[in-house]
Order: C-alpha cells, then structure tokens, then sequence
C-alpha cells in the first residue's frame, strides 16, 4: 500500500507553473513570510492550516520525533488527527512511522481496500471514518525530524494539484521549526523544541521505568508491554503510563 513519491520534493523545473487558482500563490506568501518572534511559533501550524484550507483533505496534524519511542504532537487541524497521531504512538505503528523510518512520503489512498500493511491501525483509522491518509517526512539533510500528515475522510489520491502544494508544504514547515528552533534555543539544544519530543511524554518514560525495574527487561521490552495493555483495555499508551504509575496498572512476569 504505501507509494513513495519521487526523491525531488520541488516542483519540477521543466514544468509549468501551478496555475494561480490552485492556490499555490497563497502557500507561497506564507512561506515567504518572516519567522521572527511570537509569529515563529505560529509560523508551522499556519502552514499546516493553509494544508488544509487549499487542498482536497480533511485535516491534517504535524508531528516531532526524538528517538524512537519519542513524539510529540505539535499541532492537529482536529481531534481526528490528534487521535491519528495518538493512535500511531501507542501502536508503534502506522503511515507516519513507516514516513520516519524510511524518510520517505507514505501515501495510502484507500485504507478499506489494503489493511494489512498497518492491520491495527487501519482498523482504527476506519473506525474514525478515515479512508486514506498521507504523511511526508520533515526532513533535512536526509534526517527526518517528524511528519506532516493529512488525512481524508473519503478514498483516492491526492490530485496532481495537491501533491504540487503538499511537498513544498513539508519542506516550508520543515525551514520554519529549524529556524524556530534557531531562534528559541539560540545554539542550546536544552531550550529547542526537538527536545520537547523526549518531554512530551515524560510519564511514558516513567512507566516503562517502573515496567522494567518490576520485570527486569530492557526499555523496548517495557514499552512494548506497556503498548499491549493500551490496545488491549481501549487505552492509548499515554493514559496506560498514567495507571502504571497511580498503581492501578501492575505487571507481573
């Protein structure tokens, strides 16, 4: 199911503009536009937002990564997207990972006619009535720092209009976190919002802490465990973390 666009995210330079109507004018006086200050931070999810005011989607949502089992939700148009993004994490799997790993776009224009690639997230996904979902990785210099995804509620794929805003999209969300992360952290990598990534879910990593000193196995065991009891009670991983360390959560080997 998943379909890698080609390696050139710009617009082809033998290729006709975009014609003005599709928007693309718009898209790029936002991406023009000075990221200096309180508008920095608002910079990423004003893109994302023109995502979903100019093309044919239903929301979309950017996500940040640190390590593997690190993520934090910068932004979502909806809470279908949040619950997308949420539902990846505690699956620890789905298009926008496979995105990551690969440090390529996932494009997945019908999710009802190929579930087998991400079966438990499909499934949700389904169950929130998305039909297709696309995620472009954020990425510099080969390295992917997170993901744009869009999703839509009805099957198909993203026109050629789309597809000409989507990566040019990414790439400008992507110039605007670095330099967000330029100008907050001014060189400390302590205040960037990459480091946010390994914060955001701070009582993850506190209850596969405790996960692994109760059953002395290593971190990735401790999540994985940690991510089964969350699909297995309706739970995302974040308010499974939550019980384990309340106590009403208890592991036993």
């Amino acid at each position: 199911m998943d379909s890698v666009h080609p390696d050139d995210n710009e617009w082809p330079p033998d290729a006709a503009a975009p014609p003005a109507e599709w928007g693309y004018g718009q898209l790029s006086r936002l991406f023009t536009g000075d990221i200096h200050g309180a508008a920095a931070r608002d910079a990423p999810a004003a893109l994302s937002r023109a995502c979903v005011d100019l093309m044919d989607v239903s929301g979309a949502s950017v996500s940040l990564y640190g390590d593997e089992d690190a993520r934090t939700l910068w932004w979502s148009s909806d809470d279908v997207a949040g619950r997308l993004a949420e539902a990846q994490y505690t699956l620890g799997d789905g298009p926008c990972r496979t995105a990551m790993r690969q440090a390529a776009p996932v494009m997945a224009p019908d999710l009802a006619r190929a579930p087998d690639a991400w079966p438990f997230f499909v499934q949700q996904a389904l169950d929130l009535g998305v039909r297709a979902v696309f995620c472009l990785p954020l990425s510099t210099s080969g390295l992917a720092i997170g993901t744009l995804d869009l999703y839509r509620t009805t099957p198909g794929p993203l026109s050629e209009k789309d597809l000409a805003l989507a990566f040019p999209a990414a790439d400008a969300i992507t110039t605007a976190l670095l330099a967000l992360q330029a100008h907050e952290g001014g060189g400390d990598s302590d205040s960037s919002w990459l480091d946010a990534a390994e914060t955001d879910h701070e009582e993850v990593h506190q209850a596969t802490g405790m996960i692994m000193v109760h059953l002395g196995v290593d971190p990735l065991d401790a999540m994985a465990r940690l991510r089964a009891h969350a699909f297995s009670h309706g739970q995302t991983v974040t308010q499974a973390a939550f019980d384990v360390i309340a106590g009403r959560i208890r592991f036993h080997d």
